[in-house]
């Protein structure tokens, strides 16, 4: 392909980044200009956070934006999550199932709502904040979530690693597998929206089928136990507790939700990709999490189970499923596949890392998103590898704790969309999206993110440290209500100190 070819393939629209009171920068000025045309080379996505024009929107499809979330949440890290109300909290099957539907369904709501933000103002999520949080606001939000895509990157890849590693007695390293696992998951990311989107469509279906796998086995091994329901303020702490780490994985989507939709058609039904996205959410989550809980039992009722689990963790617990006395080299290339749906989990992390760093700050938006993604995979291996080693309990427990602003950030949205906008699209001007005389200072979401935070410090119950409400609630472990209390501090205090800016500030 010759260099006329390629300026012709490469519009400088595609190029434009912008800034307060400044002009476009043509694709020449750009100090990774020649970078963006590589990008398009391999056909691979060179638009950062600039808004999608309509005539680039040719996505019509509902489905398109619904399996993105069935391959994104058809993984290991569904199925542990669901096990953990086995193992961590005490929970019998039936609390765990009850508790899984609910946290969901509250969980995936705020997703599925945002996405229908994306057809309607061609916006990436970070960049739709800025008309909640303002210029200087959504500079902390936006760094908070690359923390996330990165930390929740490299804790998932640590997951996968320990799966493959347990594959034939431990031939291949853990740090090969982190390496291998974080390339694939680059590689799909690089080169953006569409191929994102067609791999996450099909990427769900060999993990069901295992899923399916695992079920009849695990039903075959007789493992399976299912004592009765209890209750109690002990039962209820735990209910609380386990609710809460599903309602973060659930939710954990939000500040990510119209980077997969920018591209649909701007007439596209609202309802029917809310729904959409809703159920793409929801049946995978349902059903890993509630299938993790059932083979979990199986660690109360099988010494097998239980020595393999203790061993090696959620790979071990597969293990003892699908291989010993089970499947043998069936079952061993059934784990191999499990692990690599991690792959499909870790995509939007490392896509949407890059359009969350380009709104930190005008001058990362020269550097390209595919750039971003890279740096992001470097050091999330960097993370994974000697977390893996020497303190995967600590990352975990981290990244758990960092989850909670999710909550506030929703509370803040939700208030601002709902109240002072009365749900009403027409209120925004997508064309003023980096017009900062627009746009809101900031201040009062600034505030009510810290007032949410502190809800979450005296809800939360975590290792590191249990609040005095949660305290309350039952000892010694604490019901965790952080979410909660964070949704609900940040939503109150933006209702009282919104119209306060707004009246001395003026917008």
């Amino acid at each position: 392909m010759s260099t006329s070819d390629l300026e012709k393939q490469v519009s400088p629209s595609d190029f434009q980044f912008y800034e307060t009171g400044s002009n476009d920068v043509s694709v020449e000025e750009q100090p990774m200009g020649k970078v963006q045309k590589v990008l398009a080379y391999f056909n691979a996505e060179v638009r950062g956070i600039e808004r999608v024009p309509e005539s680039e929107k040719t996505d019509g499809s509902v489905w398109t934006a619904a399996s993105m979330w069935m391959g994104g949440n058809t993984c290991v890290a569904t199925f542990a999550l669901g096990g953990l109300g086995v193992s961590v909290f005490g929970l019998n099957f039936w609390d765990s199932v009850l508790t899984i539907i609910f946290f969901n369904i509250i969980g995936a709501f705020p997703v599925a709502y945002y996405s229908t933000f994306g057809p309607e103002f061609g916006l990436r999520q970070m960049v739709l904040s800025r008309y909640w949080y303002g210029f200087v606001g959504i500079r902390l939000i936006s760094f908070l979530n690359c923390v996330c895509c990165i930390g929740w990157n490299a804790v998932n890849t640590m997951v996968s690693a320990q799966m493959l590693h347990t594959i034939n007695g431990g031939v291949l390293p853990a740090w090969a597998g982190v390496i291998i696992i974080a390339l694939i998951t680059f590689f799909i990311s690089f080169f953006g929206y569409k191929t994102v989107h067609v791999f996450e469509k099909y990427s769900w279906i060999p993990t069901f089928i295992i899923f399916i796998i695992t079920a009849v086995r695990m039903g075959k091994s007789h493992a399976f136990t299912s004592l009765p329901m209890e209750t109690g303020r002990a039962e209820a702490a735990d209910v609380l507790s386990f609710g809460g780490a599903i309602f973060g994985f659930a939710t954990g989507w939000s500040p990510y939700a119209a980077d997969y939709t920018v591209y649909m058609r701007k007439d596209c039904n609202k309802l029917k990709t809310f729904f959409g996205v809703y159920a793409g959410l929801l049946f995978p989550c349902f059903f890993g999490m509630i299938l993790g809980a059932a083979c979990m039992t199986g660690i109360l009722s099988d010494p097998v189970f239980k020595n393999h689990y203790d061993q090696d963790s959620i790979g071990g617990l597969f293990y003892a499923i699908l291989v010993q006395n089970s499947l043998h080299g069936f079952g061993q290339f059934c784990v191999v596949l499990l692990s690599l749906s991690t792959i499909a989990n870790n995509i939007p992390n490392m896509y949407s890392l890059g359009l969350s760093a380009q709104t930190i700050w005008s001058g990362f938006q020269k550097v390209p998103r595919a750039v971003w993604s890279l740096i992001g995979t470097g050091v999330s291996i960097a993370i994974a590898i000697p977390a893996y080693l020497h303190f995967a309990s600590f990352m975990q427990n981290f990244m758990n704790i960092i989850g909670y602003w999710l909550a506030t950030y929703s509370g803040i949205v939700l208030c601002d969309h709902w109240v002072f906008r009365r749900g009403s699209l027409r209120s925004y001007d997508p064309e003023r999206y980096c017009d900062y005389s627009y746009l809101p200072l900031g201040i009062a979401a600034l505030f009510s993110f810290c007032c949410g935070i502190a809800g979450v410090v005296i809800g939360m119950a975590q290792v590191w440290w249990i609040g005095p409400i949660a305290r309350a609630i039952s000892m010694p472990y604490g019901g965790d209500i952080g979410f909660e209390l964070g949704f609900s501090f940040a939503f109150l205090a933006y209702l009282v100190t919104r119209p306060i800016e707004r009246r001395l500030v003026g917008r």
